[in-house]
């Protein structure tokens, strides 16, 4: 049966348990329930075994976790008429059609903040016959209509274009793993999440989209952009206001850790937040065929006082192993003891020949040998 749990949400440990006849790292179910004893809630300290069923239920609780997690409704779209208000800083570009007097002239070679009229730290501009108009807070629309209402008095029949020369008033600022932090202009052109990280130059190699936070007016909201990429979940790709700040997390929350009976105990990080049992031990390392037990893998999950494990076990494998143990010790018992017989005959000729009783090293090892093999064929044959 091919047993695939996901390794999803924080940090995760995989354990490679050691053969039950071989020396090296051991784990098994005991130790956790033995360390659990001592404390009062029993459900802290529990070990499942990985079956359909449970790998079932983690898929249901991740996909419940994840909506219940970024599904905030709707993006919160750009009004229908959206249109971008004049902040301080800003700066307005004022055109009087027929009346060049009151155009500043402008060149190839001069600059936005040069050939327009600033918006002052109070909101305010001065205009020629005009005088000092408050416009921070209005669109360019409303601010061309106040004006002529105000032109009128001294110039027929006045005919305005008012636009924004250069938008320098509200900002969102882009941080974290992004190639390039940095404040991004808000303009006429509603910004999203995903624009804001695009003027940043994109993500770097370790960050992790589905961990992106925006915080608003001191509250934070976290966003998945893996699932605006994967799925179109717009939910995730906010319109921003001026002061909102973007983070994109790195990965380094996003990995696991293989260790036990494996040739090369490892980080693994885990691409998209999402990683198989089966990937987690293969791709980077092998197990040690000499003193792994491939049948009882654990995952670790949670603190440690509070742990949540899961077991990989084949019940048909490792009884099929202890019989062909069984098998390889029984066949091998002949051989054994004709050499031990032969051992003991030259130990009487050499007793007799010096009247002693030390054994040569041959021979002690030969009957130790014998001595365990037949312990372990007994032990075998009781697991049996």
């Amino acid at each position: 049966m091919n047993m695939r749990i996901a390794l999803v949400g924080g940090l995760a440990a995989v354990f490679c348990s050691g053969c039950f006849l071989s020396p090296g790292m051991k784990m098994d179910e005991d130790a956790l329930h033995e360390r659990g004893k001592g404390n009062k809630d029993e459900a802290k300290f529990r070990v499942v075994l990985i079956t359909p069923q449970v790998l079932l239920e983690q898929a249901r609780k991740t996909a419940d976790a994840e909506k219940a997690a970024h599904g905030q409704g709707e993006a919160p779209a750009a009004p229908a008429g959206y249109e971008y208000r004049v902040s301080p800083h800003d700066v307005l570009s004022v055109i009087v059609w027929e009346h060049p007097e009151l155009t500043i002239p402008a060149g190839e070679f001069r600059s936005a903040e040069t050939t327009g009229y600033p918006v002052s730290a109070d909101g305010n501009i001065f205009f020629p016959n005009v005088g000092v108009l408050h416009v921070a807070g209005k669109t360019p629309d409303e601010v061309r209509r106040d004006l002529t209402a105000k032109l009128a008095l001294v110039v027929r029949e006045p005919q305005l274009q008012v636009l924004t020369a250069s938008y320098r008033g509200k900002r969102a600022m882009v941080a974290g793993e992004v190639l390039q932090p940095s404040a991004v202009h808000i303009t006429d052109v509603p910004l999203r999440v995903q624009d804001a990280i695009a003027f940043a130059k994109g993500f770097t190699a370790d960050a992790d989209p589905a961990s992106v936070t925006l915080t608003r007016e001191g509250v934070a909201h976290h966003f998945d952009l893996s699932a605006l990429y994967e799925r179109g979940d717009i939910s995730q790709n906010w319109v921003l206001q001026d002061g909102d700040i973007v983070h994109v997390a790195d990965r380094s929350r996003n990995r696991i850790f293989v260790i036990g009976e494996v040739r090369k105990p490892a980080t693994r990080y885990m691409p998209k937040g999402r990683l198989t049992l089966a990937d987690a031990i293969a791709d980077l390392t092998e197990m040690d065929l000499v003193y792994a037990n491939p049948g009882q893998i654990f995952v670790f999950r949670r603190q440690y006082d509070a742990p949540d494990a899961y077991v990989r076990q084949n019940v048909e494998r490792k009884s099929e192993e202890a019989e062909q143990t069984l098998q390889f010790i029984t066949s091998q018992m002949p051989e054994l003891k004709a050499r031990l017989d032969k051992s003991e005959e030259a130990l009487n000729v050499y007793r007799s020949k010096h009247g002693t009783i030390d054994l040569p090293l041959e021979s002690k090892a030969a009957i130790e040998g014998s001595v365990t093999l037949e312990k372990t064929a007994t032990e075998l044959q009781l697991q049996r």
